[in-house]
């Protein structure tokens, strides 16, 4: 019997088992192309993104303000590869109406410094890159000191990780010539907050690509990269936002919305048809959640597709409703498939006005918007004679109550027993939030007990396998097994054999509706690889 004087009173634990932005001309990177798990280079006929002047060496424009362009000045129907229908620049549609934004705030008032936690992201030379409240350049001075501090800890050989004091945490992390740094007052894990600050870096690199940012400050090292990422502050203010109420990313996993399994193997099916040459994934979206999604048979062969890029891409698509307004075509890195590449991705909303269910492919081959867009089409026309877009309509979340176990208010169940669990994507299964959860202020509540669970199941010290744990408004109980991680929340007077005894029932649910719950046989397809749209690195 382990107890921790931390917790709160009563618990016990048994342990069992934008704008346009300007780029120096003396700076200057490669396109990077993604071809299965290799990087391609596709030299010379790219479009350039200044008609007049490109900042360009051997032929190459700068990876960077590519990515940044194409999301922000939506040039690309001009460019006659790109958008089809108006679309107004992401920095001035910015995330969805309503959504507040905290660029402005006094960084030396009260109200500034009593956000629950702050994000900072600086290179090694100092400079501003970007903060989640305030402007970086009225932090400046703030981010100076942070980069001396970890001069001073480098300087004698050593890394500094994370500064505790009273009712703080700040967490470092170095990623190459970027440095990022987190300032909590939640109960958080410094594993907890280390695995957010690798997420704001993986969006950074899936706008810009590991290779690139590398070679950026190998040119110059006190080099703003504000520049490149004008007019993406949004994305990743939307990006910690959903990482402060989304449980997938503490999950490491994706949330896949209930579906009949004869109507995702229908939609899966007629993304299997509907391909072209360097085509490599096909993702279905709805209602922020995933469908379904199909890939290339050598991709999976590969790699895998983890959890955390199909959560960047997710983020992407929600950050602006510039993605509402018709086809879009861009590139995209995914940091943990290929951090130095791109993917182009196809992005379009099949039912407008609602925008609620959102197509997603994804290609190896820069100059096939049409080719994947004819593909889109076919995708419509077979979704329409099935009538499946009015089906996933009267698709929903799950209520708790469905599973039939009193008590029980709420879980988060994730499988490790699914068929071929190696290379496919890690999922998790929850219903939704409901009384007396339905605030904002009670569902970050559970998510913070959740994610106290989460720290002491995963501790480095002592990790365990069962904690049962009594709240006052609440009791809960986390297991970790060979099979599953599952975390689940009961009314505060269960006690511990009621409660374990209504596990056991759930996980009998689970079995039962596990092929509504979960893709449990990803589908595949094989594509011709076009040989005329591949080049090798060194040609």
């Amino acid at each position: 019997m382990d107890k921790d004087d931390n917790q709160e009173k009563g618990e016990t634990e048994d342990i069992r088992s934008c704008d346009p932005p300007s780029v120096d001309p003396n700076l200057s990177t490669e396109t990077d192309n993604c071809s299965k798990a290799e990087c391609q280079n596709n030299s010379g006929d790219q479009p350039s993104t200044d008609p007049e002047q490109a900042p360009t060496e051997n032929g190459h424009e700068d990876s960077g303000e590519f990515v940044v362009t194409m999301l922000a000045r939506g040039k690309l129907e001009e460019q006659g590869v790109g958008m089809m229908g108006s679309c107004p620049p992401l920095s001035i549609t910015g995330t969805s109406e309503g959504a507040p934004t905290h660029r402005d705030e006094d960084v030396m008032a009260e109200s500034w410094r009593q956000h629950r936690k702050h994000v900072f992201v600086l290179s090694e030379a100092g400079k501003p890159i970007y903060s989640r409240y305030g402007s970086e350049e009225a932090l400046s001075s703030t981010m100076g000191v942070m980069m001396a501090l970890v001069s001073f800890v480098q300087s004698s050989d050593n890394t500094i990780r994370s500064v505790y004091s009273d009712g703080h945490t700040v967490v470092f992390m170095q990623k190459g010539p970027l440095v990022l740094v987190s300032v909590s007052s939640s109960r958080q894990s410094e594993q907890q907050l280390r695995g957010e600050l690798l997420y704001v870096y993986y969006q950074i690199v899936s706008m810009l690509t590991q290779a690139s940012i590398t070679r950026i400050f190998e040119n110059k090292k006190n080099y703003d990269l504000r520049r490149l990422l004008a007019g993406s502050e949004k994305i990743l203010d939307g990006l910690l936002n959903l990482v402060d109420s989304d449980p997938s990313f503490l999950l490491a996993a994706v949330h896949c919305l209930p579906l009949a399994s004869s109507l995702r193997d229908s939609l899966s099916q007629i993304l299997q048809k509907a391909i072209t040459p360097n085509l490599v994934f096909s993702i279905l979206i709805a209602k922020n959640q995933l469908l379904t999604i199909v890939q290339e048979k050598t991709v999976i062969e590969d790699a895998r597709l983890e959890p955390a890029d199909v959560h960047l891409l997710l983020n992407l698509i929600g950050a602006s409703s510039a993605f509402q307004a018709g086809e879009i075509w861009t590139p995209i890195c995914l940091p943990l498939f290929n951090p130095d590449c791109y993917f182009y991705a196809y992005i379009s909303y099949l039912d407008p006005p609602e925008c609620t269910v959102c197509l997603l492919l994804l290609s190896t081959d820069k100059e096939a918007f049409y080719a994947v867009a004819e593909c889109k089409r076919r995708i419509e026309e077979a979704m329409l004679t099935q009538s499946s877009l009015s089906l996933i309509a009267k698709a929903h979340c799950y209520s708790v109550s469905q599973v039939g176990v009193s008590d029980l208010r709420h879980f988060m169940y994730k499988p490790f027993d699914i068929p071929d669990h190696h290379k496919q994507l890690t999922q998790f299964t929850s219903p939704e939030m409901e009384a007396p959860y339905s605030t904002e202020e009670e569902r970050r509540r559970l998510l913070d007990l959740y994610r106290h669970m989460h720290g002491r199941i995963h501790s480095s010290s002592r990790p365990l396998k069962l904690i049962y744990h009594v709240a006052e408004r609440e009791t809960l109980l986390a297991w970790v097994t060979s099979k599953f991680e599952l975390y689940t929340c009961f009314s505060p007077l269960v006690t511990k054999a009621c409660a374990i005894n209504a596990i056991t029932k759930l996980l009998r649910w689970i079995k039962k509706e596990e092929d509504r719950l979960f893709i449990r046989y990803p589908p595949k397809y094989s594509t011709t690889p076009n040989p005329s749209k591949t080049h090798d690195k060194n040609e």
